[in-house]
């Protein structure tokens, strides 16, 4: 059994701005270009929105779609 790649909050306690609870680290779909990755995220336990950190939207997300689309 595989789990994915985990990517933490760039620091800090992270609150859900709709549920006021802590975000938790969880199990997250994210598609892009008929590819499915499943990444661990902090996500409010409630709701499910997701806070995808700063640093991986603007470096690892950003070198795969580079990627994806040089495909």
């Amino acid at each position: 059994m595989s789990m994915g790649p985990s990517y933490g909050p760039d620091g800090g306690q992270w609150v859900c701005g709709r549920c006021r609870v802590p975000l938790e680290q969880g199990k997250v779909p994210v598609f892009y270009l008929n590819s499915a990755f499943d990444v661990f995220l902090p996500r409010c336990p409630q709701c499910g929105l997701t806070l995808v950190p700063k640093s991986l939207a603007e470096g690892k997300m950003a070198e795969v779609e580079a990627l994806l689309e040089d495909k």
